[in-house]
Formats: C-alpha cells, structure tokens, sequence
C-alpha cells in the first residue's frame, strides 16, 4: 500500500509534525538547516517527497526556484492552500523513482527525513535519477536516521500510534533501525555502509555526514 499518499497525508501528515517532541523538532530543524546551508542564492531545488511543504518556506527564502514533488494529492492540495503566498514554488503529483524532468534541470535535489527507505521504491534507481535531473556541479542529499536517535525516533513513531496516525507497533519486529506496524507499515534506515554500497561506481563525488547525532547525509556531488 502506498502508505503516505493513502493514509498518512494531509492533516494526518501535519498532525504528525505537530505532536513531535522538543527533540525531534531539533533533529526536524538540524536537518532543514543542513540542507539550506547547502543552496546558493537563485538555485533551483527540487524537493522529493515534500508532503504538504513543510520545508518549503524556509528553501524559498534562498532558491530561486522550489519544486516540491509527492506521490500524495491530499498532501499537495493541502500544500497549495498554505503555500498560496510563495511565489517562488510549485507543487506536484509525481513518483521521485521515475521523475517528469529533462536531464541537468536542477542545481540542488533532496530527499531527506528517511526519504530514501520511506519511499519503499528501489533506492538504487532513486539514486541514478535524483542525479539525471541534476546539473553538473550541483549536488544531491539524501539522508536517514543515525543510530543515535533510535530512542527519541521511536517514541515519536510511538505517539504517532496513540494518536491512531499509524497502527499499533509490533515491538517483537520493531529494532535494529527498523520500525513495524500491524496495520502493515514498515520504516527502514540507511546507514553509512548502505549509502557507500549504494553510492559505490557512480561517477560523482560521496560524502557521508552524521548532523545533530539524529540524521546521517549522503551527499553526492555531480562532476
């Protein structure tokens, strides 16, 4: 089932936000930060998997232009609603493994929060494409979990099961970087040797960041 354009989109996605802990708002926002540190002044980006936005805003302020992409409507409808101000933006429905864009489009692509299991597509392919529409000379970010934040992670994936956002989890599958629901919903991590695996022969440069002690990046820089 695709999990977060069926069931957790829209004001269920938002709600997820709103119950996240001091903590987790750190990590949120240690990674948000990461990643405009990393945009220049008039780049374009493209942001896979945006939901409803939530980064948006803060890329606008430095990108020329932001192009946020997700498989969810509800999302996207929710997010034209709360972006209507911002002009530098465009939301679309698209599948981030198989992107509606010409080669060398973009200066800056991210895919961040876990994107890269939370998708559930083959992350080999979502690798290769997030680079196709990358100009040479921009960069790509993907980032997961760091094994530092599994406490603060799964509680708050705990509470995003109270509040009925997600089923109930399994605690006998849930560990090792992996979170399991009875309703069917798995949340999987990419750790520094699965991003070298997965990045290893591209004809680009890696690099493998931890930030916060809560998320680990996987930059990849396009020559």
């Amino acid at each position: 089932m695709p999990y977060y354009a069926e069931r957790l989109s829209g004001l269920r996605l938002k709600r997820v936000y709103e119950i996240a802990t001091p903590r987790v708002r750190q990590y949120l926002d240690a990674e948000t930060e990461h990643v405009v540190g990393k945009i220049k002044p008039g780049d374009t980006v493209i942001d896979l998997g945006c939901g409803y936005g939530r980064i948006i805003p803060r890329l606008a302020e430095t990108a020329g232009m932001v192009v946020g992409i997700d498989s969810s409507r509800e999302s996207l409808l929710l997010g034209r609603r709360m972006l209507a101000e911002i002009p530098n933006h465009h939301l679309l429905c698209m599948d981030a493994a198989s992107l509606g864009f010409d080669e060398s489009v973009f200066d800056v692509v991210i895919c961040i929060q876990n994107g890269i299991s939370a998708f559930h597509v083959d992350q080999s392919r979502l690798i290769v494409e997030s680079m196709r529409v990358t100009k040479r000379g921009g960069i790509v970010l993907f980032s997961s979990y760091s094994e530092k934040f599994w406490d603060h992670r799964l509680s708050w994936f705990e509470q995003q099961a109270k509040e009925g956002l997600l089923g109930e989890i399994d605690c006998e599958k849930t560990g090792d970087g992996v979170i399991v629901c009875n309703d069917g919903f798995t949340a999987t991590t990419v750790d520094a040797d699965k991003f070298r695996s997965l990045t290893a022969g591209l004809h680009a440069e890696i690099e493998i960041e931890e930030i916060d002690d809560s998320s680990l990046f996987c930059e990849i820089k396009i020559r």
